[in-house]
Parts: structure tokens; sequence; C-alpha cells
């Protein structure tokens, strides 16, 4: 195995790791968000939960296509990053929509506050790691899943500031706003990624 070699199966071995690092932080944030929601009757954190399980989705797809090799099954797996783009989309696009309907103030327990304060501490910086390996892999897989990390990133920060808007100028509205453009932003990704994939021979 050369230089070049090497070098390729070290970032397909950190590609891997940050991919099981997804699934095992997300289910475990999940797992407390859904529990807290649900004891608190919290449809916040209820939500956060089922965000982090369609990122444990989109982690999971990449972890089955770097165990074939940097470049392998990268066409299937994009076409299936992208339709974790769409269900984002949706997702948020309806709790963004029916709080503006509903003109649902934003509000959320202490623990949601501080789970989405530990996902940006944590994730950011693998969100970072993500796009760094896979461009330097050259791998959109890798790079599409990253910037679903960046928009679950940007989804804690919009629940954030909204919660800040809201308490000091009564701005209950942002935080749906805001989210609406993520959802849109989560679209245009899932069409990039589809239209990678028809460009990729495997």
């Amino acid at each position: 195995m050369n230089a070049s070699s090497h070098a390729t199966e070290a970032l397909r071995r950190r590609g891997l790791a940050l991919a099981w690092f997804i699934v095992v932080w997300d289910v475990i944030e999940g797992v407390i968000a859904i529990t807290a929601g649900l004891a608190a009757g919290s449809i916040a954190l209820i939500s956060f939960g089922i965000d982090s399980a369609i990122e444990v989705v989109a982690a999971s797809i990449v972890i089955w296509q770097l165990s074939g090799g940097a470049n392998a099954r990268q066409k299937p797996a994009l076409r299936l990053i992208a339709y974790t783009f769409f269900v984002l989309a949706a997702y948020v696009g309806f709790e963004a929509t029916r709080d503006l309907i509903t003109a649902d103030k934003a509000g959320e327990s202490l623990v949601g506050i501080v789970l989405n304060l530990v996902a940006l501490a944590v994730m950011i910086p693998v969100a970072v790691a993500q796009r760094r390996t896979g461009q330097a892999l050259d791998n959109p897989v890798l790079v599409a899943q990253a910037q679903e990390t960046w928009l679950s990133n940007y989804l804690s920060i919009s629940l954030l500031t909204g919660l800040s808007l809201n308490v000091l100028f009564g701005w209950w509205w942002a935080d749906p706003l805001v989210a609406l453009l993520i959802a849109a932003i989560a679209i245009h990704e899932g069409r990039e990624a589809l239209e990678e994939s028809h460009n990729r021979e495997r």
C-alpha cells in the first residue's frame, strides 16, 4: 500500500469514526429528549428527539457507504441521504407552519435548553471535521451528511434565538420563520445530493 492509499484509508477510518460517534451521540440525545418530552408533555423536546433520529439514519447511511470502501456505494448512499434531507424538510416545515398558524410561542424546558447548548458545543466541531474529511477524501456522501449535521445545528441556534427574541421583544414568530428557511435549505441540499448521485457511476 503506497502513501496515497495509506492517507485514503486513514481518512476513510476517520469518516467512519465520526459517523459512529454521531450515531451513539444522537441515540443517547434522542432517548433523553423524547423521554423528558413525554414526561413533561413538551412537543419541542419530542421534536428534538425526532431530529436526532433523522441524524442517526443519515449517519448510518455514511457508515454503510464507507464500510464498502472510500468510493464505494456512493450513488445509492447519496440518494438515501437526499431522502433524509427531504424528511427533515417536511418535518421542520410542518412544525414551523403549525407554530405560525397557531401563534405558538417558543417555549422550552430547562432540559431542552441544556440539550441544545450541549449539542451545539459537541456537534459544531463534529460537523467541521466531517466536512474537512469528506472534502479531503473527495467523498460527496460524507460532505452531504456534514451539511445535514449543520442544519441540525442551525435548528438548535434557531430555537435558542427564538426563545431570546420572544423574551426580549415578544417576537414569537422569529423561530418558526427561521425554521422555514432551514426547511427550504434542506430541500435544496436534498436536490443537490440527488443530482450528485446521478453523476456517480456507482
